[in-house]
């Protein structure tokens, strides 16, 4: 049995090769004002042993909470995307230390959080939301540091970029679903695997019909039923876009082909993914619907961290559903099927696109079903400038800004039909 490409995320491969430093291990958290950001400074501050936080980045939209972090975690350096807020930002961290106390290095502007990916740490946690997360990838990676990834868009935009630097096991993914795939692997070897079964609540509008779905406000889609998300992923979670995303990244991470990675509705969100392996036995990884386990696998690997999160409680009766995807109301996981088939730009596309459906459903101007329906007409339009083996970041950068222009124009003439707008 042959595998279509290299596993990054391998189970059975450290790296660095050696072992891991004595003492805590240094940790730079990009997005740490995040969900995924706030839960890894939670795992760091329950164990100093094991972790010291040395780098935090932020877009700057929480500079209070930003400086609170590095204050508490004593960081070396904070970095903040938005340049205009470098002189607040260098205020409330003035604020936090006390006068004549000196305060962390502030790197400021766009490539503030790449800059601060390739300075000195073990570990970069990558939990900043979209494609921006690519250039902080990269440069983790160039610089030799284990590279824990929440940030999957910068996996999936970046295809061979990313998996060209990645070296066998320098990618611990963070995601509950492919750290759940990570564990399963334990259980036997590459030419073992049969399938990859990834794991889906079904969001809010699970069993709905694609007729019910039409006139979906941002307040519903943004209800998650399980988990507690940012506004993107909480709709991407409700499209299900999330999940085709997902199948994309565990392609990239496990090198197994598309026709072998299989979606389920599993609505109680304790089984976060599968692996069938070629005699028939699947392993499944469970655990109640809490990051703090998976961004501490990734932190602590090869090493678990005790007491990361509750276990289930075998004293109580459980009932578990698995149920198969509705495609017809839910088409965004056959399409991101056919985008990471195509390969090339189609994946960044596809992923472009749909933050500015998002943000447009958000503002009230797109219908629910509106979103995939416009990353589908997108990524039909441009799909002959997709193809092709050989990427550059440019050529992702071009493209995502194509893809973003185009589906602005179609979402501004689509119209909404929700009567709820969020400010995200």
């Amino acid at each position: 049995m042959t595998l279509s490409a290299v596993c990054l995320a391998d189970p059975h491969t450290r790296y660095p090769a050696e072992p891991p430093p004595e003492g805590p291990r240094d940790i730079v958290v990009l997005g740490s004002t995040g969900s995924i950001g706030t839960q890894a400074i939670d795992v760091v501050l329950r164990n100093p042993g094991l972790f010291r936080v040395t780098g935090l980045s932020a877009a700057g939209g929480r500079i209070d909470l930003l400086a609170g972090q590095a204050h508490r975690l004593q960081v070396r350096t904070v970095a903040i995307a938005r340049e205009d807020l470098a002189v607040e930002l260098r205020e409330a961290l003035r604020a936090q230390y006390g006068v004549g106390q000196p305060i962390p290095e502030i790197l400021a502007g766009p490539d503030a959080a790449t800059r601060l990916a390739a300075g000195p740490c073990h570990t970069v946690l990558n939990g900043i939301t979209g494609s921006i997360g690519l250039a902080p990838t990269l440069a983790a990676l160039e610089a030799g540091h284990i590279l824990a990834l929440a940030n999957k868009e910068s996996l999936i935009v970046g295809g061979p970029l990313v998996t060209s630097l990645a070296k066998p096991g320098q990618i611990i993914p963070v995601d509950s679903e492919h750290s759940a795939l990570f564990q399963a692997l334990m259980g036997g070897t590459r030419p073992e695997v049969a399938r990859l079964v990834v794991t889906a609540s079904g969001g809010p509008f699970r069993g709905r019909s694609r007729g019910e779905l039409a006139g979906v406000t941002p307040g519903e889609a943004l209800a998650h039923p399980t988990w507690d998300m940012g506004p993107v992923i909480s709709i991407n979670s409700a499209t299900l876009v999330n999940k085709g995303l997902e199948v994309i990244e565990a392609h990239l991470l496990y090198g197994i082909p598309f026709e072998r990675i299989e979606v389920v509705v599993h609505p109680q969100s304790y089984v976060h993914s599968m692996v069938e392996f070629v005699d028939g036995s699947t392993l499944a990884q469970a655990s109640p619907p809490d990051m703090r386990m998976p961004i501490a696998l990734a932190l602590g690997w090869p090493e678990r961290v005790p007491g990361a999160a509750a276990p289930c409680d075998w004293t109580r009766a459980h009932t578990w559903e698995f149920l198969p995807l509705d495609t017809d109301a839910f088409p965004s996981v056959p399409l991101a099927r056919k985008v990471g088939s195509l390969g090339g730009t189609a994946p960044a596309v596809f992923n472009a696109a749909n933050e500015e459906c998002v943000d447009a459903f958000l503002a009230g101007l797109l219908p629910f079903t509106g979103i995939v329906d416009t990353v589908a007409q997108v990524v039909e339009e441009q799909g002959d400038s997709c193809s092709g083996t050989s990427l550059t970041l440019s050529d992702v950068l071009e493209a995502e800004t194509r893809a973003r222009r185009r589906a602005r124009e179609l979402a501004g003439t689509a119209g909404g039909t929700t009567t709820e707008a969020v400010t995200a």
